[in-house]
């Protein structure tokens, strides 16, 4: 199993700090470095900053906003970013939600699934230089009756196939994510549930395009503590599953939220929105049971996020992507740092 280190969103208050984390896990041999975007930075200039000071490690998008540019622009960036880094670029892509779709880029949040395999065609087509033309529900190229002609791309990528990631949750993404991705970006994670909640939708994906799961990179992100008292180190972490189980989306459309209640948590993740919708914030972070946090993070000592490493290895993962927890540079390297010493601790490095 592979390591990868996820930067989330520049701006969030450890910018200073977060090249220095990118260097360090290049250092340390971690494989890919992340970073996302929703209505703040966007992801490919922090890539680009971040692959003109590091040697090795990967740099991947998680995610490009699929609302946020047209599929021509998004293979210029990622043909770009491949050549900029010499092969060391990853693609991933994601629909965003209701709210940032139609409230910031003003693009009808309509049929996701048909828009993102549009999407994924549009992309690759350019992506291998042929001239661009597509006849779709979303997208006409070139545009009719007009002076558009057929146009391939000048830049030469540093491969011929970029890897392309989606972002999913739902059963029907994970599927269709099977069926044209290389890899899925998986978010709340539970080593419990993977087979159910993903694994078996992504595979039936596979199995629809006449692939197996070998050459499929499913790609968690999880966020990390270094300590001894587990239950201290999990509330450090419910503010940020409140945020997303309650307050990410709407009370009719929250795809985290529908995630909790697939895991088994109906009641509390309906509580937890009810609250957080209402404005009780705290009262929200409150009500995550402690054994969501737990089963969706790695918590505690090198031997026990050891113990957690083999669960999702043995669930399926390929690559876990860790946000080291920590409020200063030097905590964030030693959770880095404690991640490459699980990994071997665990047998899986």
């Amino acid at each position: 199993m592979r390591l990868g280190i996820n930067l989330g969103y520049w701006g969030a208050g450890m910018d200073a700090d977060n090249l220095a984390v990118a260097q360090e896990a290049d250092r340390l041999g971690y494989s890919v470095c992340w970073a996302a975007e929703a209505y703040g930075s966007d992801a490919a200039t922090v890539l680009a900053w971040v692959a003109a000071q590091t040697e090795r490690i990967d740099v991947g998008s998680a995610i490009f906003q699929i609302p946020a540019r047209t599929p021509a622009m998004t293979a210029m960036t990622a043909a770009t970013l491949d050549s900029l880094t010499g092969g060391r670029f990853r693609l991933g892509l994601g629909v965003s939600g209701p709210q940032v779709s139609e409230g910031w880029y003003g693009v009808k949040f309509d049929k996701p699934l048909s828009r993102t395999r549009e999407y994924v065609e549009i992309v690759r087509k350019a992506m291998s230089r042929e001239r661009l033309t597509h006849q779709g529900e979303h997208w006409t190229l070139p545009l009719p009756g007009g002076p558009g002609k057929p146009i391939k791309l000048t830049v030469h990528p540093e491969r011929e196939h970029i890897p392309l990631y989606i972002a999913a949750i739902g059963p029907k993404n994970l599927e269709q994510t099977g069926e044209i991705a290389d890899g899925a970006l998986l978010i709340f994670p539970s080593a419990a549930h993977l087979e159910d909640t993903a694994l078996r939708h992504i595979r039936a994906g596979r199995e629809k395009a006449g692939l197996t799961m070998d050459g499929f990179d499913v790609s968690p992100t999880l966020p990390l503590a270094l300590g001894d008292d587990v239950a201290a180190l999990a509330d450090i972490f419910r503010p940020y599953t409140a945020l997303y189980v309650g307050g990410m989306g709407s009370a009719k459309q929250n795809f985290y939220n529908q995630l909790a209640r697939r895991m088994g948590y109906e009641e509390q993740a309906a509580d937890i929105q009810q609250k957080y919708l209402a404005g009780d914030k705290a009262g929200a972070a409150a009500a995550v049971p402690h054994e969501l946090i737990e089963s969706t993070c790695l918590l505690g000592s090198v031997e026990r996020i050891a113990d957690g490493m083999r669960a999702y290895a043995d669930a399926g993962v390929n690559t876990l992507n860790l946000t080291p927890a920590g409020f200063t540079l030097e905590e964030r390297v030693a959770g880095l740092r404690a991640g490459v010493q699980a990994l071997e601790h665990a047998g899986l490095a």
